[in-house]
């Protein structure tokens, strides 16, 4: 039985547990995709686990930081987190990526004052550095450090901007996604230790892998349609193969004789942020009757 903390009596023995982030911008994504996977499920108020509905999963609601942790350490079967944390807190050999979900962007960048002018990072080598990430910090300064003057690292848990101005740290070592809170800290990027993203993980160790399977291909199914649209169009013999350059699909295009001889009817997947630009394409080669189509979910073979 995976549980969270020991034996807790509101996760049934047989279910798999999936770990989401229990609050901020990466709480509304994960509530959005688990919707679109069909992972429905009702959360009591300030009830941080809840059951889904047709599905033997129980969902714990956690904070990002600790989730790579207990997939980790087998507590947890599934989850979703950054890249970041997965690197900070756990180790590879505990975890498998399932898939890169495609939110969450940001980089995890050395940033120093900009009154200091630091335009090397090797200069920081053995300076005073504040961060949220010790270990990849650390990792990160082992490359530049020499043994008799290694890189003083000191934690803290939030408001890692500030410890530039209170006088506490020469740079830190935090993440940046639009760059606002950076800019208003007076700090800019010295170097990009590594870029992240969300991920669905899973511990190597879970012993319901068929159900953490359904669930990665739910998942999968969901992102594939929000990333691709179906293009419908009837095109001449004439025009057919140029259409289908334009247009060419996952592996290829669904092709049907239609009633008039010499015409036919096609339909392709293409990628949604392609969409415009291939729908002027296609009527530029010929193509009439072009109509774009949404997906609610697939289940198709991303790899072909």
């Amino acid at each position: 039985m995976a549980t969270v903390t020991g034996n807790n009596s509101m996760i049934p023995a047989d279910n798999v547990v999936m770990a989401v982030p229990k609050k901020g911008r990466l709480y509304d994504r994960c509530m959005k995709l688990l919707a679109g996977a069909g992972m429905d499920h009702r959360r009591p108020a300030r009830v941080d686990i809840a059951q889904c509905s047709d599905l033997p999963v129980t969902l714990v609601f956690l904070p990002a930081h600790d989730i790579a942790m207990f997939v980790g350490e087998g507590n947890v079967d599934i989850g979703i987190t950054g890249l970041d944390v997965v690197k900070e807190t756990s180790d590879d050999s505990e975890i498998e990526v399932a898939m890169e979900l495609g939110f969450g962007k940001c980089r995890l960048c050395v940033q120093a004052p900009v009154s200091a002018g630091i335009t090397d990072v090797k200069t920081l080598s053995g300076k005073r550095i504040v961060t949220s990430f010790p270990a990849v910090c650390k990792a990160f300064f082992d490359q530049y450090d020499t043994p008799d003057n290694p890189t003083k690292i000191k934690y803290v848990s939030g408001s890692v901007e500030a410890a530039c101005g209170l006088g506490l740290a020469d740079a830190v070592v935090d993440l940046v996604e639009t760059g606002t809170t950076m800019k208003a800290a007076g700090l800019e990027v010295v170097a990009e230790v590594m870029d992240s993203q969300c991920l669905l993980i899973v511990g190597k160790g879970t012993k319901h892998r068929e159900m953490v399977d359904l669930i990665v291909r739910r998942i999968e199914g969901y992102i594939t349609a929000e990333k691709y649209l179906m293009v419908s169009y009837n095109t001449s013999k004439e025009n057919l193969e140029a259409c289908k350059q334009v247009a060419p699909g996952k592996r290829s295009p669904t092709v049907s004789q239609l009633d008039t001889e010499g015409w036919f009817a096609v339909q392709a997947l293409i990628l949604k942020k392609d969409s415009s630009r291939v729908m002027d394409e296609l009527q530029g080669c010929g193509a009439t009757d072009i109509l774009l189509f949404a997906m609610h979910n697939t289940r198709i073979n991303t790899s072909s």
